[in-house]
């Protein structure tokens, strides 16, 4: 009787564990209407997922790499080359855009690739491995720009992802949820989405087991080099205009959602949902200090508070369900 008792105690605090994030989000939100009808506005929080789709968009690639157990980042230096990557190769032509896409995507799966290379085949930390590149990435792009910026996008690029469908959805909203749905495919329903649980979980038994570890590695990598890229397009088409440092410190709200959502640094645990809930949660939040007139250096600290309270509650959570 105490065996049964102990074994549904383990599954509420397991299932308390898994869906955390979500009631953190809707406390999250509960608290904005309450501040604000104006996230009761459905053109409101479509604008909430335009606002947030760069920083979407790359954690869907870095949450692979974090289930495996590693972390990318360099995927903040990732997002500013290819943005001015992309910009240059456009330059003002709606006729470069094909090769401008391609080529900064590339460039993106290039630096994934690499990075995967030496963690599947170095014992560098992936911190410092990933830290080392992103400030080489850094500093490629300063030389490639000119410590300036350049290129300019082509017409029509921003106006296609930032136009509403339905008069309220925007393209680049509809472009983080689609990602968000390819990657819990990839997740869920093929060989590389469990193989990456397992490996994150026991490496060394998978490893005995006879799976391809660091082609998963490799490949995770490239997925977030690849989903960096696309960030750094995405990010391109929200402002219209190449920075060499718009990606600067993004490697951190990306960190920071991926973790609110349940995906542990030792890995083999989280999710695609749970990492997109964490985006929503961070970028709600953000706007609920904004509007209520914080000066800057303040909504910094609440931020930090609710991302520190939030993840302290959901570890626990995983603490005791492990």
């Amino acid at each position: 009787m105490m065996a049964l008792s102990a074994s549904r105690g383990d599954a509420v605090r397991h299932f308390a564990a898994r869906y955390a994030i979500f009631a953190v989000l809707l406390l999250v939100y509960g608290l904005a209407i309450l501040v604000s009808e104006a996230f009761l506005e459905p053109s409101y929080l479509f604008n909430v997922l335009r606002q947030v789709a760069p920083i979407g968009i790359a954690a869907i690639g870095v949450t692979f790499v974090m289930i495996l157990g590693g972390v990318d980042l360099s995927i903040g230096a990732v997002i500013s080359l290819t943005s001015v990557l992309c910009a240059v190769q456009m330059n003002g032509d709606a006729g470069n855009l094909p090769w401008a896409l391609v080529t900064a995507c590339a460039a993106g799966t290039l630096i994934g690739t690499l990075n995967g290379l030496a963690a599947a085949f170095t014992r560098v930390s992936p911190f410092i491995l990933t830290l080392g590149t992103g400030i080489a990435v850094l500093g490629l792009t300063q030389i490639y720009s000119g410590g300036t910026a350049r290129g300019i996008v082509a017409p029509g690029f921003r106006e296609f992802f930032n136009h509403r469908l339905f008069g309220s959805v925007p393209v680049l909203a509809l472009a983080f949820l689609g990602l968000a749905a390819i990657g819990l495919i990839v997740q869920n329903t093929t060989l590389f989405g469990r193989r990456i649980y397992l490996i994150g979980s026991n490496r060394g038994a998978a490893r005995l087991s006879g799976l391809p570890v660091a082609r998963t590695i490799v490949l995770a990598y490239a997925l977030s080099g690849f989903f960096g890229a696309l960030a750094g397009i995405a990010l391109l088409a929200r402002s219209g205009v190449s920075n060499t440092l718009s990606g600067q410190g993004l490697e951190f709200q990306v960190l920071a959602a991926i973790v609110l959502g349940g995906t542990t640094f030792e890995g083999g645990r989280g999710g695609i949902a749970g990492t997109v809930a964490g985006v929503l949660v961070l970028v709600i939040a953000f706007n609920l200090v904004n509007i209520s007139g914080l000066p800057y250096h303040m909504q910094l600290v609440v931020m930090g508070v609710i991302i520190i309270l939030a993840s302290a509650v959901h570890g626990g959570l995983n603490a005791r369900s492990a």
